[in-house]
């Protein structure tokens, strides 16, 4: 492991040295289970957090977002700098990731879809949850235009809910709503969990522990389905709330979805800026530049089953031109 590691480190400083020609890495996850989850059994578990967080910071240097950002604007990153990210503002954040983070000394930064704190459900949790806990193992969508779909074990559920959230996702925000709640009233009679996000306390004690926090728009929707009107009024709205909320200036924001040119136009990168904003991550893969657009910055985290890929493909996206 001693040579691997030493590799990892050559191989790292040649694709991103330090100084005007580096390259960051920005890490993006959403959740940390306490154990395997069924359906989607390579979700991150403590474990593999853990673990991965072990071999991060030995190959990579670990470094606040925003500090990173002011870095790679000025040229002055270290070699094989990373940050590590989180979206959406799930409790478990602070529950499950926290911890490990701090028994690492390292450092996320989370950004929070704020109108789901305090007992909100995304639209995604909402099928999942609803699919999770069917009263049958067959379920009949027609009248939502969703289709009819088995979920008799764990794969087929996983296969049901990768069919029916891409239908959902782009559907206008209001009728996406609608919709789900809907779906999850035709398929389960059991309560569907309110405590998946975090509560305005928790995502206080996230802050007093240093971490860094970002914006995430309030209710997650597609940007590029918005007007220009609606999109400002989303992004504020998240923004005012940290902002009132943590008593400090929120300079950081993520794209719900994150893809460019299909959950945000490049014009919307422009707004945000005009919003006040420093920079603002995409879920594009790559690796920033300096000479990367601060407004549509990439991210990427390797999602293979076996930790011996995990650095090998944070090195490799590090060749990825975006």
């Amino acid at each position: 492991m001693m040579f691997a590691n030493t590799l990892y480190k050559l191989i790292g400083n040649r694709l991103s040295p330090a100084g005007q020609n580096a390259r960051l890495s920005i890490l993006i996850y959403h959740r940390v289970l306490a154990e395997q989850d069924t359906i989607f059994p390579h979700e991150t578990t403590a474990a593999s957090f853990d673990a991965q967080l072990s071999r991060l910071k030995i190959a990579f240097n670990v470094l606040p977002l925003a500090e990173a950002v002011a870095r790679l604007k000025a040229g002055t990153l270290p070699a094989r700098a990373a940050c590590i990210t989180f979206d959406d503002g799930y409790a478990d954040n602070l529950t499950l990731a926290l911890p490990v983070l701090q028994k690492h000394g390292l450092h996320a930064t989370f950004f929070i879809a704020t109108a789901y704190l305090n007992g909100g459900r995304m639209f995604n949790d909402t099928v999942i949850e609803a699919i999770r806990h069917s009263r049958s193992d067959e379920i009949d969508l027609s009248a939502l235009g969703l289709g009819r779909h088995n979920v008799g074990t764990p794969q087929a559920k996983h296969d049901a809910i990768d069919k029916i959230l891409p239908q959902v996702k782009y559907l206008p925000l209001n009728q996406r709503e609608d919709t789900v709640a809907k779906l999850a009233r035709m398929v389960s009679a059991t309560p569907l969990p309110d405590d998946l996000m975090m509560t305005t306390a928790q995502l206080k004690t996230l802050h007093a522990a240093g971490m860094g926090i970002g914006c995430h728009t309030n209710r997650h929707p597609i940007l590029a389905n918005l007007d220009d009107t609606a999109l400002r009024q989303e992004i504020m709205e998240g923004k005012e709330y940290l902002e009132s909320t943590l008593g400090e200036n929120m300079t950081l924001f993520a794209y719900p979805n994150g893809k460019p040119g299909t959950d945000y136009l490049p014009q919307q990168a422009a707004i945000v800026r005009e919003l006040g904003f420093e920079a603002a991550v995409s879920t594009q893969w790559g690796a920033a530049r300096r000479n990367s657009d601060l407004f549509q910055l990439p991210r990427f985290t390797p999602w293979h089953p076996s930790l011996r890929r995990f650095v090998p493909a944070l090195l490799e996206n590090l060749r990825k031109r975006v």
